[in-house]
């Protein structure tokens, strides 16, 4: 009899962790497809690989889509995020820098923020360069499975935060990659909710 029990007991716990490891998907995966750009103090694109100073087409993806916002009066200003890797020289977020002057943005309106290795490092910097500043309205810029993590640690650091997924990114066009990714945030947006507040 205790054994039935600890089976029903066991089964219903995995069957609502289960559940509410879909709905947080569902929740990824519509933040995904939203284009939530608005007027806004600033755009923020998060790194992505550089390979000898030149973005990875997932970075560049997201660069160009940052650019585009900024060209249609989203905001004044870009800042970059990213961190150095493993023998390279400089960071994500310089190389990020320096591919969006060289493509057609004035120097100053491109910020390439101190470097840091993580996600959660990368929101911590943009809440600093924010912190002395008035407005707090920043549109996020991202492959689409990363921004609802993005919008909550954002939130976490008193900033007005706005999504806008880079589309042409080669994780959203591989459909099998874009899955994996969307499934991982289903474990990564709780931790995000929880513990980082």
């Amino acid at each position: 009899m205790h054994v039935r029990r600890a089976v029903r007991v066991t089964v219903a716990v995995v069957t609502l962790v289960v559940l509410a490891w879909a709905v947080i998907v569902g929740d990824v995966v519509a933040t995904a497809r939203h284009e939530g750009a608005a007027p806004a103090d600033a755009i923020a694109v998060l790194g992505a690989a550089q390979y000898n100073g030149r973005p990875s087409p997932v970075f560049r993806a997201r660069l160009d889509k940052a650019a585009a916002l900024y060209h249609a009066g989203t905001a004044p200003v870009v800042l970059v995020t990213g961190g150095i890797g493993n023998r390279d020289t400089v960071s994500e977020a310089e190389v990020g820098r320096r591919y969006l002057t060289q493509h057609g943005l004035p120097a100053t309106a491109v910020t390439a923020l101190p470097p840091a290795a993580t996600t959660v490092a990368s929101i911590t910097q943009l809440g600093a360069w924010f912190r002395d500043r008035p407005g707090k309205r920043v549109v996020l810029v991202s492959d689409g499975f990363h921004l609802l993590r993005l919008r909550i640690l954002a939130g976490r650091q008193g900033l007005v935060p706005f999504t806008s997924p880079a589309r042409d990114s080669p994780i959203s066009a591989n459909p099998r990659t874009n899955a994996a990714y969307l499934a991982a945030e289903g474990l990564k947006v709780p931790v995000a909710w929880l513990f980082y507040r």
